[in-house]
């Protein structure tokens, strides 16, 4: 936690009216670096590895739209981050919309700066293949990591009609490039349909644990996450929130819709459950929305990471 005289507060609805300002998230003080801050939003507008519905380059942009309705006290957790941490949105960074590897380049260099800064950064996606840049960071900085990781999908494909780097990619290349402390790895949600059995066996085989969905039918996810919080420790670990984990009844903005997902409850319940661990950073993707009714997913995202901001090291409780 930085030592700060005066810490960003959101703008309030008595301020100006939510239909108004400047639409940063949460409506909190724009900043062009991370410099000064403990924890930052960062926008990746970036949707090039997706292999269904586009769209999710304009998943930040209606996230933060949305994010107008939350307020600096989490009345659940008696969370008040912004008693104690200097935040704010640091903006996009600027992908090349016409090369993705150039794209992939220049995220992890964004990162690189925020990270060495000392800012812990919670970024809006974007569909997931971004994950892989920020993990390259942080794990310049911390070290492999642990992971808790909420989707629909394993997301370890070996590559994607040949391509090595997609949304379906990333963390079987994290696992290649030793960014991952593998047997502290957890995914929860997984489901569907696949091609072979292999799409979540070979998590299984790296040390992972997979919770696939129908573990976490008609419970409380409170006493798994507890679980996994307990193994994981003083560990540094990022969080992925992919929003497709979430049942499209709720999250229908999304490239890859499957039935069956999570319920919100459940995604708050993993959220807060992450209390006291050494967060290093987290993201929300694959928000997409051309799909969206009445923002309902980017409202969720929105939510998604305010929750994530809640529980990083330092944030006061009232």
């Amino acid at each position: 936690m930085q030592a700060q005289t005066s810490l960003n507060q959101p703008l309030g609805g008595n301020e100006m009216p939510r239909s108004g300002g400047i639409a940063t998230m949460m409506r909190l003080p724009h900043a062009p670096t991370a410099e000064g801050l403990d924890a930052c939003f960062v926008g990746i507008p970036f949707d090039l590895g997706t292999s269904n519905r586009t769209g999710a380059r304009f998943g930040p942009r209606h996230v933060r739209s949305e994010s107008v309705l939350l307020r600096p006290y989490n009345m659940a957790t008696r969370a008040a981050p912004f008693d104690s941490l200097q935040v704010a949105d640091i903006g996009d960074v600027a992908i090349n919309s016409y090369n993705l590897h150039d794209s992939i380049r220049r995220i992890e260099e964004a990162y690189d700066g925020i990270l060495a800064h000392g800012c812990i950064p919670i970024s809006l996606g974007g569909d997931h293949t971004v994950t892989l840049p920020i993990l390259r960071a942080i794990a310049k900085k911390h070290g492999p990591v642990a992971l808790v990781h909420v989707d629909a999908h394993a997301d370890v494909n070996d590559t994607m009609f040949g391509e090595k780097i997609a949304h379906g990619t990333p963390f079987r290349r994290a696992v290649e490039e030793g960014l991952l402390q593998t047997e502290y790895v957890t995914q929860i949600g997984l489901r569907g349909t696949g091609y072979e059995a292999e799409d979540f066996d070979w998590c299984r085989k790296q040390g992972f644990r997979v919770v696939q969905v129908e573990e976490c039918w008609n419970k409380s996810l409170a006493p798994l996450i507890r679980e996994i919080a307990q193994r994981i420790g003083d560990r540094p670990v990022y969080l992925s929130f992919d929003v497709d984990g979430i049942d499209p009844a709720f999250a229908p903005g999304t490239g890859t819709p499957e039935v069956g997902g999570l319920t919100v409850a459940q995604g708050l319940e993993i959220i807060r459950g992450m209390r006291g661990l050494n967060i290093v950073g987290a993201d929300v993707v694959e928000v997409a929305p051309a799909y969206d009714n009445a923002g309902l997913t980017s409202l969720l995202a929105a939510n998604l990471a305010f929750e994530a901001l809640c529980v990083l090291p330092g944030v006061a409780y009232r």
